[in-house]
């Protein structure tokens, strides 16, 4: 009774195409929207902020550029952590060799910088797929971080190669407080998900989309594959990109090339599998999955598995949790939480009616 669609007449092409056509959609977006930009900032504690909702934002920007590759472009990839690295280094040193240099420029910048790096890796995807593009990709996992750790300069020569991210300051006003950093991060992650909503619903998402299910068909009708291809790594690489340099500015403070190790790249694609290739909000689903679940098998081994459990399946439980939900998705519901989602809001549309 609360999702339905009756009622609601479209009179125009732009009614019709818009991104929630549905009312109650745009409502429920608009309330999350304003729990999140009032109600988060004054209700959760400095550790919620710091610790669980700043790098969920995070983590789901780098996982919605990793599903514009892989799961709308159908572009394998296993270096989206080294892509995040190229973001983090090169805002850095924006902010450092550039005098007077505005942070939001210098996250641009960041992300521009990755889009280059994602396009010279994302060549060989015009020659090779699947099983043979994930390796070319994770060859640029390990050259971008060898190279951030052995080239002094990108570092400011630090001994150690570690990086202290500067501060940000937007109109005079310094994002210190775990408070003004969230909400930062969440107005970037906001407005990049639009974009990126609008984006796979324009032709260049629909060819995106024709490339991932039978790229020979898709070059028959007129597409085309290089640039196509090309694009969704320069914007993938992008937004992982600006991901990177918000992990370094709004979360770690303090950052190495080491931090954005190949783990981090097989945790972002966990979460798009968990979440769902393939769509927007999978995303978002996925980080909050991968994010919280730690914390919750934490709470459970330290409260009610205590002594139960040997050491050594406890430390590694994790991963053991993580590979046991890969392989449940992958055979059960392919397209991870955003599918069952869809599921529970079509039936919302059809209930109390037998489907």
């Amino acid at each position: 009774m609360l999702y339905r669609e009756a009622g609601q007449f479209k009179t125009s092409y732009a009614a019709d195409q818009q991104i929630f056509p549905i009312r109650q959609d745009r409502i429920g977006i608009l309330i999350i929207l304003a729990i999140a930009f009032f109600a988060v900032p004054m209700l959760f504690s400095e550790y919620w902020l710091k610790a669980i909702l700043i790098p969920f934002l995070i983590f789901s920007l780098a996982a919605l550029g990793l599903n514009i590759l892989t799961g709308y472009a159908g572009q394998l990839s296993l270096g989206s952590a080294a892509f995040m690295a190229v973001g983090a280094f090169a805002s850095y040193n924006f902010m450092l060799r550039v005098d007077g240099m505005p942070i939001l420029l210098a996250f641009i910048g960041g992300g521009l910088a990755a889009a280059a790096v994602g396009i010279a890796f994302g060549l060989p995807s015009l020659r090779i797929k699947g099983f043979y593009l994930a390796v070319a990709t994770l060859a640029a996992q390990f050259f971008i971080v060898w190279l951030l750790t052995k080239v002094g300069w990108f570092s400011n020569y630090s001994s150690s190669g570690v990086i202290t991210a500067q501060d940000m300051e937007i109109l005079g006003y310094r994002f210190v407080t775990p408070e003004a950093k969230y909400l930062l991060v969440l107005a970037i992650v906001v407005v990049l998900a639009l974009l990126a909503k609008n984006m796979v619903r324009s032709s260049v998402g629909r060819a995106w989309m024709a490339v991932r299910d039978m790229d020979v068909a898709a070059e028959v009708i007129g597409i085309r594959i290089m640039h196509t291809k090309l694009l969704a790594f320069a914007v993938s690489s992008f937004y992982c990109g600006v991901a990177g340099a918000l992990y370094a500015f709004a979360y770690i403070g303090t950052v190495e090339p080491e931090g954005f190790s190949l783990d981090l790249s097989f945790k972002i694609l966990f979460m798009i599998i968990i979440g769902g290739v393939g769509s927007i909000s999978g995303a978002f689903l996925g980080a909050a999955f991968i994010v919280l679940l730690p914390i919750a098998l934490d709470v459970i081994v330290q409260q009610w598995l205590a002594g139960v459990l040997p050491p050594s399946v406890s430390s590694n439980l994790q991963l053991i949790v993580f590979g046991g939900l890969i392989i449940f998705f992958l055979i059960v519901e392919p397209h991870g939480l955003a599918r069952l989602w869809q599921i529970g809001k079509e039936k919302l549309r059809l209930w109390p009616f037998p489907h």
